[in-house]
């Protein structure tokens, strides 16, 4: 910005600034041009670039790098935009806060969570957080864990349950339990049934997995066991979903790794096949993530209670499966 621009303290700046242009500049930061921000504000397009301009003049920091060819954020938009997600969240929980004031809890508790958590610990939590509270309501969804941190960092969940890549210091991080995961084959396989395999035998065989199952995400441990195995390179069907992930298999897709303890059932009734290797599995961690600037209703307050009180009395060791 030019020297020309105003200088603001931040008593000012927080005073003075107009949520609406914070607004319009959250739609510009997710377009690709001015124009196509106008189209999606439903603005004419010099009035959602004046209002780029005042925010700039208030911040007195460029925040868009325009040139033919050329839209993107400089760093200062990137900062801006993460933290404008962040109060567009407070602000939407307000009338939620506001609400949960009677004595009985009757607040909503929104869980974001990877779709492969089975774990009879939250369960319990679940259980007992209903019949603590019989008036509050729960609801979960399922997505890949970046997204549920996503989601966690919106404040558009309360907590999530997930598996985690790289810790970010805006949030807290408490584990859940550690699942281990193993190969599988379903029946139309070629290797289904066969007994006294070992990893040679999986060579070159097609597979399917989970879409974090890459050497730099949160199933790099998985992508390493596969690997080892020498399965083929091409993963011929992927998804952040376990119950698609264990159709494909099923289906005859590929080889592909399950939680050993949730494929239990499936192997038991003659529909999975484990494959090797069956000795030292890859054992994968599930959190628990908080937002602590998150402001929480007294029902989120109290699940949160809920399950930090049985993982803090129960030891990992009753917390690991497969």
């Amino acid at each position: 910005m030019t020297g020309d621009s105003i200088k603001f303290t931040p008593e000012r700046l927080a005073r003075d600034l107009d949520w609406n242009l914070l607004k319009t500049f959250q739609v510009i930061a997710k377009s690709k041009s001015i124009t196509d921000a106008a189209n999606t504000l439903r603005l004419r397009q010099p009035s959602v670039s004046a209002s780029l301009k005042r925010l700039e003049e208030r911040l007195g920091k460029k925040l868009i790098e325009r040139s033919p060819g050329n839209f993107r954020l400089t760093r200062a938009g990137e900062l801006l935009e993460r933290e404008i997600v962040e109060i567009h969240g407070t602000i939407l929980r307000l009338e939620t806060l506001l609400r949960d004031t009677e004595d009985e809890i009757r607040g909503h508790v929104r869980i974001a969570m990877a779709s492969h958590v089975e774990c009879p610990f939250f369960d319990n939590a679940l259980s007992q957080f209903h019949q603590q509270h019989p008036n509050a309501t729960l609801s979960i969804e399922i997505s890949a864990s970046r997204h549920a941190i996503e989601n966690l960092m919106a404040r558009k969940a309360s907590v999530a349950i997930c598996l985690v890549k790289d810790r970010s210091p805006k949030l807290n991080y408490k584990r859940l339990f550690r699942e281990h995961f193993g190969l599988f084959c379903g029946p139309e396989h070629p290797l289904f049934g066969k007994e006294n395999l070992t990893s040679s035998d999986l060579a070159g065989h097609s597979s399917v997995s989970f879409v974090t199952d890459q050497m730099g995400d949160a199933l790099r441990q998985v992508a390493l066991m596969r690997a080892q195995a020498d399965l083929a390179d091409r993963i011929v069907g992927t998804s952040a979903n376990l119950e698609e992930v264990r159709r494909m298999i099923i289906a005859g897709l590929g080889i592909g790794p399950l939680p050993i303890h949730v494929a239990k059932r499936d192997v038991d009734n003659g529909i999975l096949w484990r494959l090797p290797p069956y000795v030292s599995p890859p054992a994968i961690d599930v959190y628990v993530v908080e937002n602590p600037k998150a402001q929480l209703n007294r029902a989120e307050q109290a699940f949160c209670r809920i399950i930090h009180a049985l993982i803090d009395s129960t030891p990992i060791e009753d917390r690991i499966y497969g």
